[in-house]
């Protein structure tokens, strides 16, 4: 029964994420908290199911020539050596064996999810008063620091992704399409994908270590989700894409508060 749930709960995230490009460690981990999973082995064990599942989207875009290395480069140049630094720090002290480590985890994901859930109203218009140079003043700083903006935001990533594994998607592509304003949004999305397999695997291989990722409960998400993702994807230009994104901002809002007011006063 419980196998069955974990293969159906992969095949729900799956399908939306083919459906709205949104929804691996936004949706996957809440979901895997609410069937009662510890914080460390919900995201751990979301980490690396975001590694795989990307992992064949990063290769459908490189293919496809929608990779700038040279973003995935600068991302991996701030994101890798942060994941593993946040990693060294917890496993160097007792943290890990407190309540209050939890409590990062969950405050950390609430946070993330509130600012994913604003990102996705705002990325359209952010896209579009970068393409403009709107304010002219910081996009001109933008295009001069690109290089620099570009590995900070990886040490965000780093941070980010590792204590609460959401990041690595919307809130990373919204945040370098206006970064590179004058590059294709396919190329932007591919790169940010591109980076995404090795931040989630890296950071998801500090939870394995700590012996904090369920394998079997891995290979059951992956189990109903890879077939998912694909039908999803399928009929994502069948289905009201305004709609579906407004429920899911909703939704992920929703989750941000709870995960960051009221869990914490439980």
């Amino acid at each position: 029964m419980e196998l069955t749930l974990h293969i159906a709960a992969g095949a729900a995230v799956g399908f939306a994420i083919g459906l709205t490009g949104v929804g691996g460690g936004s949706l996957m981990t809440p979901l895997l908290l609410l069937f009662g999973y510890p914080a460390p082995v919900a995201i751990g064990t979301d980490l690396l199911y975001a590694a795989v599942t990307k992992a064949g989207g990063a290769l459908s875009h490189h293919r496809a020539g929608n990779v700038d290395w040279v973003i995935v480069r600068l991302l991996a140049l701030g994101s890798i050596p942060t994941a593993l630094l946040v990693h060294g720090a917890i496993n160097q002290t007792t943290f890990q064996q407190t309540p209050e480590f939890e409590q990062l985890l969950t405050s950390s994901l609430g946070i993330m999810l509130i600012i994913t859930s604003i990102i996705l109203i705002l990325r359209g218009k952010l896209r579009r008063n970068a393409r403009e140079s709107k304010p002219e003043r910081l996009m001109g700083f933008v295009s001069r620091h690109r290089s620099q903006l570009t590995v900070e935001m990886g040490i965000v990533l780093g941070v980010c992704v590792t204590l609460s594994s959401v990041g690595a998607g919307a809130f990373a592509a919204a945040i370098l399409l206006t970064i590179y304003a004058k590059t294709s949004t396919v190329r932007v999305i591919g790169s940010d994908i591109a980076h995404a397999v090795p931040l989630t695997f890296i950071a998801g291989l500090g939870y394995l270590f700590s012996g904090y990722v369920d394998l079997t409960l891995l290979a059951s998400l992956l189990i109903g989700s890879l077939p998912a993702i694909a039908l999803g994807s399928r009929l994502s230009s069948r289905v009201p894409e305004k709609a579906l994104q407004g429920l899911l901002i909703v939704i992920l809002f929703g989750l941000g508060v709870y995960y960051t007011v009221f869990n914490n006063l439980l």
